[in-house]
Order: C-alpha cells, then sequence, then structure tokens
C-alpha cells in the first residue's frame, strides 16, 4: 500500500519577484530621464479611455454572451441553431476586420435603417434623422469589441452551466423552483467557479486587445504614442513606455484575478 501523496509546498513566484524588480527599475529609470517622464505623460493621458473601452466593452459583451449562452442550452431548436449560428461566424472573424467593419459598414447600415423605421416620426417634425457622425467612433469601437468577444463569452458561459450536475437541477425542479430561482439559487453560483479563470483570461485579452481602436483615432494608450512617436521619432521611447505601461495593466489584472480564483476556492471548501 502506497503513503498518501504529501501535498506540494507551493513554489516562491521567482517569475513575479523579477518582474517586479524590472518594473521598478524601469520606474526610477522614467522619473529620471526628462524624455521619459514627457513619453510617459503624454501616452499615460489614453489609460483612461484604455479602461473606459475595456470595462464598457467587457460588460456588454459579457451580458451578450450570457444571452447568447442560454440560446445555446434552451429547448428550442431554433434558439440554439441561431446562437450556434452567432458564435461559428462571429469567431471566425478576426477583431481587427470585425471593427472595421462595424465602424464602416455597419454604422452606415444601423443609420440607414434607423431613419427608414423612424421616417414618420422625422416627417412630423418629433425627432431629427440620424447621421452617421453622430455615432462616435469610440463607440463604433466598443461595440465591435462587444460583438468580437460575445461569441468567445458565450462558449464559456455554456461549459460552466453545463459542467452543474444534472441531478441537483432535478432536485431543484421536484422542489418546486422556477427556472429563474434554479438559474439564480443553483447553477450559476457553482458554474461561477468553472466560468472565472476563462473569463479572467478574456478580460486580459480584451485589455490588450482594446489597442486595436487605435486605428479608429481613438485616443487609447496606442493611439496616443503613435501620436507621439510620429512628431518626435523617438520610436524606441515611446513604444516602450506603451509596452510598459501595457504590461502593468495586464500583469496586475491577472494577478488580482488569480487571488479572487484562490479566495473563492478556499470559501468553496469551507462550505
Amino acid at each position: 500500500m502506497q503513503p498518501p501523496a504529501r501535498a506540494q509546498k507551493p513554489e516562491f513566484p521567482w517569475w513575479l519577484a523579477v518582474a517586479v524588480a524590472i518594473a521598478v527599475v524601469a520606474a526610477v529609470g522614467i522619473a529620471g530621464s526628462d524624455l521619459y517622464r514627457q513619453v510617459f505623460a503624454t501616452v499615460a493621458k489614453g489609460i483612461g479611455i484604455t479602461v473606459f473601452v475595456t470595462v464598457v466593452g467587457f460588460a456588454l459583451a459579457a451580458a451578450l454572451g450570457l444571452g447568447v449562452a442560454l440560446m445555446a442550452l434552451s429547448g428550442s431548436a431554433w434558439l440554439r441553431q441561431i446562437a450556434r449560428f452567432y458564435v461559428e461566424i462571429i469567431r471566425g472573424v478576426p477583431i481587427l476586420v470585425l471593427l472595421f467593419w462595424i465602424a464602416f459598414a455597419g454604422a452606415p447600415a444601423f443609420v440607414a435603417g434607423w431613419n427608414f423605421v423612424t421616417a414618420p416620426l422625422q416627417q412630423a417634425g418629433w425627432m431629427d434623422a440620424l447621421i452617421v457622425r453622430d455615432i462616435s467612433l469610440l463607440w463604433r469601437a466598443i461595440m465591435a469589441l462587444t460583438i468580437g468577444y460575445s461569441a468567445f463569452i458565450a462558449e464559456v458561459f455554456r461549459a460552466g452551466i453545463q459542467s452543474v450536475e444534472i441531478g441537483q437541477i432535478e432536485a431543484a425542479k421536484a422542489l418546486g423552483l422556477s427556472r429563474l430561482q434554479r438559474f439564480r439559487l443553483i447553477v450559476f453560483p457553482q458554474a461561477i467557479r468553472t466560468i472565472l479563470p476563462p473569463l479572467g483570461n478574456d478580460f486580459v485579452a480584451m485589455v490588450k486587445d482594446s489597442s486595436l481602436v487605435s486605428v479608429l483615432g481613438v485616443a487609447d494608450i496606442t493611439q496616443m504614442g503613435k501620436i507621439y512617436a510620429s512628431g518626435s521619432f523617438r520610436f524606441f521611447e515611446t513604444y516602450s513606455i506603451v509596452a510598459y505601461i501595457y504590461l502593468i495593466l495586464t500583469v496586475g489584472l491577472s494577478l488580482a484575478l488569480r487571488a479572487l480564483e484562490r479566495r473563492l476556492r478556499r470559501q468553496h471548501a469551507r462550505s
């Protein structure tokens, strides 16, 4: 009979120690150089836009993805097929292509459709006609990221919901819980432990993919870097600062999400 395996002692995160040391050295270097301070001050103006695009885009993508996932798990074959069509088509289009399509094809098509539907109200003088310029490039970029990521998030939600044992759902039915109550009280609290890690990965990925909005001229971190570099020809310094800021955001966010996962696991172990 083999002795029980010992719990493996957690390794010291040397990679994190090295990364923090490099970040501190870089911060000292930035603070001690007039050039790097100027570059950092310029590029940092785009942090607010990057955070706004990421948070709003991810929140909308999560809501849309959950809706698509529930359609994929519904009892209606039509809803399941519509959900599968949406997921497969959207996942097959690169985010950058989707960004261009939403910005320069989808937005004009939406405006044309809106004006067609509201034509009687416009003729009566109750509302003005909508023009393409009324939809800012910022919101076109957010909608593109929302649609693009919702297809991936829908699969994350679907897999997490399906991971819940069917016996618990049947027991909840026997207790007379409604479908909404079963989802809110039984399914979702258990599914979130499976959903959270890949959902966190998608959030970090959206932070990085938010840099794509710079192609539309949205003043995020990347766009501010492009503007400064094109005017000063300080490409090395500028894009080093851009990479540094993105690394601070993504690594810090990844560590926060891992800490949240560990906390949820401890709570589940105690319960």
